[in-house]
């Protein structure tokens, strides 16, 4: 995917569901992956020409399984954009402490409240999460195989105890533009040790999807659709 084409597809989810205002202070949560790492430079380059200035900072959080964020250190110091990694032995408390046969949810919700917490202290008004358009399809399909219910992410949430946004900028994108993009730039993408990382319940709803795809052309597109239509326009 070329560069024009992520920012084409990034203004057009900030501009369609008002993302971002004049004056934002914009924490971009980076997990080394390529998802997170595309989202900075969709940002990064945004902001060089949306009529609305905005501040961006770089966040990670350490879950204490050894990860080496200096790769991207080196790209947000390339960037100009200011990153803290915060430190936190989520993985100690889950794999050693609590022994969670199911970690994964747990994992994320202690992920995102500690990195919620201190972009907040940081300044932070907003959030930007890498959720792109197979993520949302791939959860709207596990929360109705395992929840029983129509649900996926919104392109904006504001979580009332925090005071913050959660955005997600890149809701138009598909994971294999990400893949696309990655190779092109040489993505510096830090790989995670996580023991449970691969053997998920998203990793099930990835090869569903993949596979209803295959068998029925056009299905993401028209679940995507679906989601817009229902989930995206109510108040």
């Amino acid at each position: 995917m070329e560069y024009q084409r992520l920012l084409s597809y990034t203004r057009k989810a900030v501009d369609e569901y008002h993302l971002i205002d004049a004056g934002d202070k914009i924490a971009v949560g980076i997990s080394g992956g390529k998802d997170s790492l595309t989202l900075l430079y969709a940002l990064h380059g945004l902001r060089r020409f949306y009529p609305n200035p905005f501040e961006l900072i770089a966040v990670s959080v350490d879950l204490g399984f050894g990860m080496d964020f200096s790769p991207v250190e080196n790209l947000c110091h390339q960037l100009e954009i200011p990153y803290t990694v915060i430190q936190i032995d989520i993985g100690k408390i889950i794999f050693e402490d609590r022994k969670e046969s199911n970690p994964c949810s747990l994992c994320a919700k202690m992920r995102k409240g500690s990195l919620n917490e201190a972009v907040k202290k940081m300044g932070c008004n907003k959030v930007a999460y890498a959720h792109h358009k197979d993520d949302v399809v791939e959860t709207l399909l596990l929360s109705l195989i395992f929840e029983g219910r129509f649900h996926t992410f919104k392109p904006n949430t504001y979580l009332d105890r925090m005071q913050l946004h959660v955005i997600r900028p890149l809701l138009f994108v598909e994971e294999a533009d990400i893949i696309g993009f990655l190779h092109k730039m040489d993505l510096p993408v830090v790989k995670n040790p996580c023991p449970a990382d691969g053997y998920t319940k998203r990793e099930y709803a990835k090869e569903l999807l993949r596979s209803m795809n295959r068998e029925h052309p056009g299905t993401k597109e028209r679940m995507f659709t679906a989601i817009q239509n229902q989930l995206y326009t109510e108040d």
